[in-house]
């Protein structure tokens, strides 16, 4: 993301990159950068929560408008909900028991395992309709193709 962020940032399109990875945004080098302390697919916060969401977006959007130094990094101040136990189990493999895998009941075994969704080498679009809209010609969706 940060390599088309500064390709952007050439253009002369301001951009700001949200992430749950700091280290890594910090080493592409973004040109304005979004940091949320939550487990990774949340970047822009937890499912179902809106305001939360808002939030993180309004906190986004100042970044944008106020960083001055190329690969600032600001981070958002919220906490993620309970402990910070699901660091410890984020990106982990499941384990045959819920005891082998430290269950304490704390919440965070949901978070167990790689969390990903699979890799495509063809663009994935949520509705059947969205294929017949996207467009061909499209400047931003140059590596969309139908």
């Amino acid at each position: 993301m940060g390599l088309i962020a500064r390709a952007l940032e050439a253009a002369g399109i301001a951009t700001v990159c949200l992430t749950s990875a700091y280290s890594i945004t910090a080493s592409v080098g973004v040109p304005r950068g979004v940091f949320l302390d939550y487990p990774l697919g949340q970047t822009a916060g937890q499912a179902g929560e809106p305001a939360e969401q808002r939030q993180i977006m309004e906190f986004a959007c100042q970044a944008l408008e106020t960083i001055q130094s190329p690969g600032e990094i600001r981070q958002v101040p919220l906490t993620w909900p309970g402990d910070a136990g699901w660091k410890d189990a984020v990106m982990r493999p499941h384990k045959a028991s819920s005891q082998e895998a430290g269950d304490d009941n704390s919440g965070h075994q949901n978070l167990r395992g790689d969390q990903r969704a699979a890799r495509h080498d063809t663009p994935q679009y949520q509705l059947p309709e969205d294929l017949t809209e996207a467009e061909v010609d499209c400047p931003s969706c140059v590596f969309l193709t139908p």
